[in-house]
């Protein structure tokens, strides 16, 4: 349930760096692409608290020191959640609407050259931290996947040596059979011969007698 909760953290992560990116670049930006910046942050925002949602949930059915140490976890990033929401609605709100020419141009000359260079190279720098969380992410996933082959394959080794097993088994047991077989054949065979040694040995005791008899009546 804990590595759950670390793959809901992951995905909140990525998210989380994007907001904030997207969030510098809506200050900055106007007209249509400020508006696609800004549904795309709606849409993250829903996303975000719908991570948060899950991961109480999962936290709810754990007991102990680790339910009490990941409900902090959880709280912090609601926290952060909230604080890059009420940042949102800030960036976005002096320019909603259409904004016309004068106050675009009062606003640029309000804003140095210096400051916007600063929020562009802001904004780039959360780009590159989304995108290394997202690579870590994605490791993450290629970790899990390789865990579940090799786990997978250990199971049809553990299949195919309890199937050997049991051949082996069949294999005794079939020994076993012919072993009393055979130990019954070579009885039988031991009474037979000893039935003809019984019976030749009597051949022999009537024929002395006949060979006796037959000399004592001669004389």
């Amino acid at each position: 349930m804990a590595s759950l909760i670390d793959n809901y953290e992951q995905q909140y992560a990525v998210l989380t760096a994007d907001i904030t990116a997207k969030i510098g670049r809506i200050r900055v930006q106007t007209g249509s692409e400020k508006r696609a910046f800004i549904q795309d942050v709606d849409r993250e925002i829903e996303e975000a608290q719908e991570l948060l949602e899950q991961m109480e949930l999962e936290v709810r059915g754990m007991t102990g020191n680790a339910r009490d140490r990941l409900r902090g976890r959880v709280e912090s990033h609601r926290a952060e959640l909230k604080r890059l929401t009420q940042e949102f609605q800030s960036a976005k709100r002096p320019k909603e609407d259409v904004i016309d020419i004068a106050t675009e141009e009062s606003w640029e000359s309000n804003v140095t050259e210096d400051q916007k260079k600063r929020l562009l190279d802001a904004s780039d720098r959360i780009d590159r931290t989304g995108r290394n969380l997202q690579n870590g992410y994605r490791m993450v996933l290629e970790t899990e996947e390789i865990g579940s082959q090799v786990l997978k394959d250990l199971h049809d080794q553990r299949e195919t040596i309890q199937r050997n097993r049991g051949r082996l088994r069949d294999t005794d047991a079939e020994l076993g059979r012919g072993s009393r077989l055979l130990s019954g054949m070579i009885m039988r065979s031991l009474q037979q011969r000893l039935i003809l040694a019984v019976v030749a040995l009597a051949l022999i005791i009537v024929t002395c007698f006949v060979v006796y008899y037959s000399f004592k009546s001669k004389s």
